[in-house]
């Protein structure tokens, strides 16, 4: 049994689907998510890639939320220059933190360092990787005056694996959803962020952001 609940790509052998993109469904279906993540099949972008999957994941301990994300590998056989090859791998996370951890300056820093010490540890050959880290203040008011300030911290990045050969990638993302919901074990020197007081999840994978 895989760490973690999930729901991977099953796509059969077609002759529409080219033999790269089978291997990388294929390389998906082997990865083993970290456990506490539930990882579904969502709905993949048609306009960015001839071909492509999408993976929903959330984190929730004792009915909260605490941890969401997309996971979404892209393929176009004759490869783009943007992306300096054939597949690129599109992510994204969300999770709330309490207002005195948010309001760190250097909050951004850290979180892509996450993302970049994950996919080293896990052994993820990539190239061109980009993104961008925000904070979104929540303040409530009138009838919901008592709730405390929260800041959702944001995590959008893309990269260019090395080949269709993608478990690592994917097994390295699940374990950055998993840092952002304060999850431990984490990596060696990455500290772990204090579970949030979420009073209602602010995204679901198929809900617009």
């Amino acid at each position: 049994m895989r760490r973690g609940q999930h729901s991977l790509p099953c796509v059969s052998a077609s002759s529409q689907l080219p033999a790269d993109f089978l291997t990388a469904l294929a390389s998906l279906r082997a990865a083993q998510p970290r456990g506490g993540l539930a990882l579904e099949e969502i709905p993949a972008p048609s306009r960015l890639a001839p071909f492509g999957v999408a993976l929903g994941a959330e984190v929730i301990a004792d009915g909260v939320e605490l941890a969401t994300g997309r996971f979404i590998l892209l393929h176009d056989p004759h490869g783009s220059e943007l992306w300096d090859g054939t597949f690129r791998i599109v992510t994204y996370i969300r999770a709330q933190l309490e207002s005195d951890i948010g309001n760190d300056a250097l909050l951004g820093n850290v979180a892509w360092a996450w993302l970049v010490e994950a996919l080293e540890e896990h052994g993820a050959d990539y190239r061109s990787a980009g993104g961008t880290a925000t904070r979104i203040l929540s303040e409530s008011y009138g009838s919901l005056a008592e709730r405390p300030d929260a800041i959702d911290l944001e995590l959008r990045a893309s990269w260019t694996p090395s080949g269709p050969a993608v478990s690592a990638h994917l097994e390295a993302w699940s374990h950055m959803v998993c840092t952002f919901a304060g999850l431990p074990p984490v990596p060696d020197g990455v500290t772990v962020l204090p579970r949030p007081r979420r009073h209602q999840p602010p995204w679901s994978p198929t809900s617009p952001h």
